[in-house]
């Protein structure tokens, strides 16, 4: 792409300057008889650079006590890894925020750094209770923070989880609290997508109704491993341009 220089000859559009300039060919013959090509400074175009905006890649995860808890972080750690080997092109940074017992933990500050990531993701605190709305608050804190320093930062909440809170920040009952976290969240136009992390034959429906709330959708992959979490992420990556 390019636009009139208006008096700038910096980063000159050559093909677009020709091109502005063919149609006035005859009507320049007293300047093409020292020049093949007669280019006036109104015919000077420059170059429009369009920067891609990076994507803030930001996974949220229960690592509360389940049978399921060293699957859910292997896959986390695999799809992290593999969406930093990418970062190089897209310019994206990966985040890891975990909750379990009684509080919300940065694991991982978003990053491009493949070895950060590994530094970071080699011990993961798991266990404990659930407190869902103290991981998401702190999901909120980070991509409010990261929209100031990157203003034109693409924000993408990836939260693993079985929707099921029990332990609250303040005097709420952890559900509800849960939900006011994510309309916030919504509200703040960050894009989320909920992976279901509970067992089919036990499902009661409380992901997809935190991912209501969060505006996204809500998937169950068919199995948790590192590609399958990566594609679907990546797939929304590329549905949200």
């Amino acid at each position: 792409m390019a636009r009139p220089a208006k008096g700038s000859t910096s980063d000159i559009a050559f093909d677009a300057t020709l091109r502005a300039a063919a149609p006035y060919q005859l009507q320049r013959k007293k300047q093409r008889q020292k020049v093949a090509f007669a280019i006036l400074p109104s015919d000077l175009q420059r170059k429009v650079r369009i920067r891609k905006a990076a994507n803030l890649i930001l996974f949220v995860v229960d690592a509360s006590w389940s049978m399921a808890v060293a699957e859910r972080m292997s896959a986390t750690k695999g799809a992290i890894l593999s969406l930093l080997t990418d970062a190089y092109q897209h310019r994206d940074r990966v985040g890891l925020v975990v909750f379990q017992k009684d509080r919300a933990l940065t694991v991982l500050t978003p990053t491009n750094s493949i070895q950060l990531a590994r530094q970071a993701l080699a011990d993961i605190p798991v266990g404990g209770k659930t407190p869902l709305s103290a991981g998401l608050s702190l999901a909120y804190d980070i991509f409010q923070k990261e929209r100031i320093i990157h203003t034109d930062v693409l924000p993408l909440m990836i939260l693993l989880t079985d929707g099921a809170g029990n332990v609250s920040m303040g005097n709420l009952p952890p559900q509800e609290e849960a939900h006011r976290v994510a309309d916030k969240i919504q509200q703040a136009g960050i894009r989320s997508i909920v992976i279901n992390m509970e067992h089919a034959a036990f499902d009661q429906g409380l992901a997809n109704a935190l991912a209501e709330h969060l505006g996204g959708p809500c998937y169950t992959l068919h199995e948790l491993k590192a590609d399958h979490l990566y594609h679907a992420v990546r797939q929304e990556l590329n549905d949200g341009g």
